[in-house]
């Protein structure tokens, strides 16, 4: 039995059609996202796996359909699948698969349906954007859109009650998340016409995106990028405090979650002006060991905070 047909036994999940709908889920994730489904598999506990399995499948699903192709065909299909969610948590049923394993995650952590009603009243904010023109509009955009979509999954993994700390930490995690994925997309973002980083921010540096488009790794093309990386590290920096905020049982996988980000930030602050060409990843060895001694140390009881 391996450890995907164990973690859905000790979930409760055995009716043979919610089996195959968290199956569906954890083939899309363990693909898009392999890192973090290996990192899910080895340091949750089997009965939690299929449910943050499922709530990873939701935010990926909602970036897919408000990211990917025209935007009117993109507006169409989110107002179509709003409207299918809505119905599902209000009662409804459902021929999507993905919205019957919300249906029963939700079922099973009520906690949930705060955040998912959350996430679906300010997504579109995705829908939209196109860039930033500072700061203060990367900030709503966070606001809007990055910390709803990560709740999904961190209100699955956090306390019961917060008093707002561990929301507070969350925001820091996905502030320096989002910066370091605007920064290490960047090639990809500008051969679809988009540029995370705010133009005011851009004329601080005197770069122009036609600079980075072109790929010109000047001076001041260099020292944007290493402020942008730089930034990313300080507000990841700030949610180390994320894990003893964490409930014991899903301490490792969120103390993983963050160490994992910081060596993204390392790769990409080593990968520098190369950034304009490609994404940078830390080296796989690093990551496997973070890994394992992440698992160890769970095994033995002893995550420190």
């Amino acid at each position: 039995m391996n450890t995907w047909t164990r973690s859905l036994n000790a979930a409760g999940i055995r009716e043979l059609q919610q089996r195959e709908d968290y199956d569906a889920q954890r083939r899309m994730v363990s693909h898009f996202r392999r890192s973090s489904y290996v990192a899910a598999q080895m340091l949750l506990p089997q009965p939690m796996l299929p449910h943050v399995v499922a709530m990873t499948a939701l935010m990926d699903h909602g970036d897919n359909l408000l990211d990917t192709g025209p935007k009117d065909v993109r507006t169409e299909q989110w107002a179509a699948w709003q409207q299918q969610a809505r119905q599902v948590l209000e009662g409804g049923t459902s021929e999507d698969p993905l919205l019957r394993t919300l249906a029963h995650t939700i079922k099973t952590y009520p906690r949930l349906l705060r955040p998912v009603e959350e996430y679906l009243s300010t997504a579109e904010a995705e829908l939209h954007c196109t860039g930033f023109l500072d700061e203060a509009e990367y900030q709503a955009y966070v606001d809007a859109y990055s910390l709803p979509a990560f709740m999904l999954v961190a209100a699955l993994l956090g306390p019961e009650g917060d008093d707002g700390a561990y929301r507070a930490a969350c925001r820091a995690f996905i502030d320096g998340s989002q910066r370091l994925d605007f920064v290490n997309d960047i090639a990809e973002d500008l051969r679809d016409g988009r540029l995370g980083i705010p133009v005011r921010t851009l004329e601080h540096h005197s770069v122009t995106q036609e600079d980075l488009a072109a790929g010109r790794g000047t001076p001041a093309v260099i020292d944007l990028l290493k402020h942008q990386v730089n930034e990313a590290r300080t507000a990841l920096q700030t949610a180390t405090t994320l894990p003893r905020l964490t409930p014991a049982p899903h301490r490792p996988l969120v103390r993983a979650i963050v160490e994992l980000e910081l060596l993204t930030v390392e790769a990409a602050s080593a990968r520098g002006a190369g950034l304009l060409r490609g994404s940078a990843k830390p080296p796989l060895m690093r990551t496997l060991r973070l890994l394992l001694g992440a698992r160890r140390k769970a095994r033995k009881g002893s995550c420190p905070v």
